[in-house]
């Protein structure tokens, strides 16, 4: 497949491999040979870039690959207290300007912050440090508990693995979700966590007959989204009060029932989209939406483009 897509990544001194390696790995391995995307990435400093690991990295693309990129990621920062180079800030203002994606990873979404890029927009970071983001940034809107927010063309995600959800993510809008599904499958990582979803998941419950019963419900109800689920049906299911219940569906998956069920509607209707020649009426049945008009009314809402249009971007 022939390049699509160009993705530059920022690289600048004391940067961590793994921030650096969740771009590169999602844009530039994870679709193997049918990868429509360059990868380039750039030495905000001069080189060589010394990492935390103790290596260094010399023979990047100077920060001029910005102006034809496609998307910009900032994957990381190395101390929220220091300004970022105002060369890398310029550049970063001149790619949104003309209309390039910008994401930043973790502490990068200080680096947008200083950019200014982050006014008034919705953003997160990593949970540790988003009370300092937004004191020392008034003007934005920090969401401090959710994975990513995409907020118009900014893209923004808590610490560490929330990168990889982040990049995900933007693969699904630019190739669909089958694409997206594949690249997870090859790094080993759930296809879709929802960016609201919450940072810090506790995880207790599967190993415990209630967390196993509740782990067997919710894939159970993944093989059954035409039906209706709602909390009351589901914590009968169970066997658990209500209350029980979503304090137990809370810390096992991160987010509320009515947040989940709808994710997963969203997300198989993508599928039966690209994979299935059934019309728009019969998949808002398939994935439990009851009307086409709530599925186009929450299609629309989260991905910005109507089901239809979504089919003939990544039908077969």
């Amino acid at each position: 497949m022939t390049t699509q897509y160009t993705v530059a990544v920022v690289a600048f001194d004391r940067i961590s491999p793994f921030h650096l390696s969740v771009p590169c790995v999602v844009f530039g391995e994870a679709l193997s040979e049918s990868n429509p995307f360059e990868v380039l990435v750039c030495a905000a400093e001069p080189e060589p870039l010394r990492t935390t690991a103790g290596f260094a990295l010399t023979g990047l693309a100077s920060l001029n690959a910005l102006r034809r990129a496609h998307a910009v990621v900032v994957p990381s920062w190395r101390d929220v207290s220091e300004r970022p180079p105002e060369r890398l800030l310029r550049a970063l203002r001149a790619a949104h300007a003309r209309g390039a994606q910008i994401v930043g990873l973790c502490l990068g979404a200080y680096v947008l912050a200083e950019a200014g890029l982050l006014d008034g927009r919705r953003a997160t970071t990593h949970w540790a440090y988003a009370a300092a983001l937004a004191e020392r940034y008034p003007s934005v809107d920090v969401a401090p508990d959710v994975l990513y927010v995409e907020h118009g063309q900014v893209l923004t995600s808590a610490g560490t693995a929330a990168g990889l959800d982040a990049c995900l993510h933007l693969l699904r809008q630019w190739l669909g979700a089958e694409a997206a599904n594949r690249a997870a499958r090859r790094l080993v990582v759930s296809p879709h966590r929802a960016g609201g979803q919450a940072q810090f998941i506790e995880q207790p419950l599967p190993n415990t007959v209630g967390g196993t019963r509740l782990s067997r419900l919710i894939e159970s109800v993944r093989q059954r989204l035409h039906e209706s689920h709602d909390l009351d049906s589901l914590a009968a299911e169970a066997s658990m009060s209500r209350r029980s219940f979503t304090r137990h569906f809370k810390a096992l998956t991160g987010t509320s029932v009515h947040a989940w069920l709808l994710a997963e509607r969203l997300a198989l209707s993508q599928r039966l989209l690209e994979k299935t020649d059934q019309p728009v009426e019969r998949v808002a049945e398939l994935a439990g939406f009851g009307s086409v008009v709530s599925l186009r009314y929450h299609f629309r809402r989260t991905f910005g483009v109507a089901p239809m249009a979504w089919r003939r971007s990544f039908g077969v």
